[in-house]
């Protein structure tokens, strides 16, 4: 039964880390933790329906990564692998069982829940929320949107000549939020870990 007050979750993962190397950056470690299941925890402190979006041949290795978490996920597999966080977006959202899910794509393991709560207060009676900075920078990977209009919005993007996650945010109502917003959110949350030297140094600064 679907909560209209309640956040759903989608995690990201299906991309093939081209710059992280031959190994999946969703289940690497990341000071003794996987980096997905930092993000899952992170999230399940905000969410109570999580859905992962990934390939078919990750499902096994990020399955033993978040086994024993607080939140149990289901996971939604891409029919057509490496299309692009659009595509997976498409397919997470399609699957979430909550009016508005937050969207995080896995190299975010510092993303804030308290942003996430932030978001979803200001989305409410639109199609999503996501930051803008000043620089004009959306972040669309940690975001809040209705599920069911952001999945049409993928869906139709995906068949146009534009596959950006920002052209299928022009297709829905959104709330811009601004620097404002990140008032006592720590400046980490939109770090993206997306190469093994950026894996070193956030090590290296969470052993610190």
């Amino acid at each position: 039964m679907t909560s209209e007050r309640s956040l759903g979750g989608v995690v990201l993962a299906g991309g093939y880390s081209t710059r992280f190397g031959e190994s999946d950056k969703a289940v690497a470690d990341l000071a003794g933790t996987p980096m997905i299941r930092r993000v899952v925890d992170r999230l399940a402190t905000v969410t109570d329906d999580l859905v992962v979006n990934c390939r078919d041949d990750q499902l096994e290795a990020i399955r033993a990564a978040l086994a024993g978490s607080d939140l149990e996920p289901r996971y939604a597999t891409d029919p057509v692998p490496d299309r692009g966080p659009l595509a997976g977006m498409r397919v997470g959202l399609e699957a979430v069982d909550r009016e508005y899910a937050a969207v995080v794509a896995c190299d975010m393991p510092f993303v804030e829940p308290a942003l996430l709560e932030t978001l979803h207060e200001r989305a409410r009676g639109r199609d999503g929320a996501v930051v803008r900075l000043e620089d004009g920078w959306y972040q669309t990977t940690q975001a809040v949107y209705r599920a069911d209009a952001m999945a049409e919005a993928c869906a139709e993007t995906l068949d146009s000549e534009d596959e950006r996650i920002v052209a299928a945010i022009d297709r829905i109502d959104v709330a811009e939020v601004g620097e404002e917003a990140l008032e006592g959110v720590s400046e980490r949350t939109f770090e993206g870990i997306d190469t093994q030297e950026a894996l070193e140094e956030a090590e290296r600064r969470l052993e610190e």
